[in-house]
């Protein structure tokens, strides 16, 4: 029998990973009134980079350039605040709304304060936006919990393609700055995409509404 063969090292990530970060993370901001300067933005700084999840987040730019920012506003409600199948809310995949959600999430934060991040008040830790912010800021330990999460952003990816949505292309860019997914990465992504989240909801008061409604923000459809 042969003996077991060390695990081959991790490619080291490309000097633009930490600006795909950050640009994934403005891109996945809701589109308000200063949504065409922040495209603008990130399109320019873009253009000056190759690396992985470059031209992902570039083909994102080109698609969404010509909609009108209410319509994208309108989509954007419909594809990650009224499906749970596409929330930007990691922890939701791995423990919905259960107790342990609330361990989660302080564990969340915990990382963040380790590195000096303090997260917002107003948003909780899991939000994938914040995510990118810290590991454009904070390399190394923010990719290693974007890595941790790698199924949950997966089957988010995988969510959005079901939708034909745009913003495919930007989880498709964040996947591409990662190590290659395992096979435990896609089991535990298709058996999530199966089962759903747990769905006990006992003791997650103060977590159980991940996002709140926008206010004054097109109207309806549920998402599939």
């Amino acid at each position: 029998m042969k003996p077991p063969q060390p695990p081959r090292p991790l490619t080291p990530p490309s000097p633009a990973t930490p600006a795909v970060h950050q640009a994934a993370a403005l891109l996945l901001g809701y589109p308000d009134r200063h949504w065409p300067a922040r495209l603008t933005l990130v399109r320019d700084a873009l253009g000056e980079l190759t690396g992985p999840g470059t031209a992902p987040l570039l083909r994102f730019c080109a698609a969404v350039r010509d909609i009108p920012v209410l319509d994208l506003a309108a989509h954007y409600v419909v594809t990650f605040d009224r499906s749970r199948r596409r929330t930007l809310h990691l922890t939701y995949y791995t423990d919905g709304d259960t107790r342990r959600r609330g361990g989660s999430l302080a564990e969340w934060k915990a990382r963040y304060r380790a590195h000096g991040w303090e997260p917002p008040e107003d948003e909780l830790p899991d939000y994938l936006p914040l995510a990118l912010e810290f590991a454009a800021r904070c390399p190394a330990p923010g990719t290693r919990l974007l890595r941790d999460h790698r199924p949950a952003i997966e089957l988010l990816r995988m969510a959005l393609a079901d939708h034909d949505s745009p913003y495919t292309d930007v989880l498709r860019a964040v996947c591409d700055t990662l190590p290659g997914a395992s096979p435990a990465d896609r089991a535990t992504a298709l058996a999530l995409a199966r089962g759903g989240p747990p769905a006990e909801a006992v003791g997650l008061a103060p977590f159980s509404a991940a996002v709140p409604e926008r206010a004054g923000h097109l109207p309806g459809g549920t998402g599939r």
